[in-house]
């Protein structure tokens, strides 16, 4: 009973993870402008996303330009579309794999095979909790990089915006999630390592029979 609540509550961690996941990839502010100078007038906030670079205006106005290049877009961005999708991407299997593999489903036939499910799908949690991590950590360290170099103008700084901050929420609760799915199919088959299922022998008809002829005899 432990172990299916344990389940549920890495389940609960998982579908936020990949609600949170979806977010940060679609959301425009991973880098907003850093407000240091005077210099912005008209711009309140400038928003830069992996998809799209957005802009509130002063008027109450909002405008936003899609990313259509994608070679002239720089590699870590590149490399952020790349693997903040394929993290969507294992999450989701995840989540399907995971419904079937789960101790209070009634999916997935035997015990053997929802386990097996289980850690498969606790494999894709990790895997996109990592995917998720990458492109997060490399696009701060991109943004505090430019922000502490002098040769960069101030108007130019940025700060990281709340989807850095989404994807990393998100890939901490995948992460979290794929770990407890894995640990707890490895305690069940530790368990039956230490604890193997005890075997009776029964001697067979034709022992019986053989030991009831050898009684005989000395009869």
């Amino acid at each position: 009973m432990a172990s299916a609540s344990l389940q549920f509550f890495a389940f609960i961690l998982a579908l936020f993870g990949v609600f949170g996941d979806i977010t940060a990839t679609l959301l425009p502010n991973w880098k907003v402008n850093a407000d240091v100078g005077s210099n912005i007038i008209t711009a309140i906030t400038q928003m830069q996303g992996l998809w799209m670079d957005c802009t509130w205006y002063s008027t109450g106005m909002f405008s936003c330009t899609l990313k259509y290049s994608v070679l002239s877009l720089p590699v870590y961005i590149q490399a952020a579309r790349t693997t903040m999708v394929l993290s969507c991407i294992l999450s989701a299997f995840g989540i399907c794999i995971t419904t079937v593999g789960m101790k209070c489903t009634k999916l997935g036939g035997d015990t053997d095979s929802k386990s097996h499910a289980c850690f498969a799908g606790g494999i894709c949690f990790i895997l996109a909790g990592i995917f998720g991590l990458v492109p997060t950590s490399w696009y701060t360290r991109e943004i505090i990089s430019n922000f502490l170099d002098q040769t960069i103008p101030e108007s130019s700084k940025h700060e990281p915006g709340g989807a850095v901050y989404t994807g990393f929420i998100s890939a901490g609760f995948l992460l979290i999630a794929g770990v407890i799915f894995c640990t707890s199919c490895f305690k069940k088959q530790q368990g039956a390592w230490i604890y193997p299922p005890k075997q009776h022998h029964f001697p067979s008809t034709e022992q019986e029979r053989n030991a009831g002829y050898n009684l005989k005899d000395y009869v």
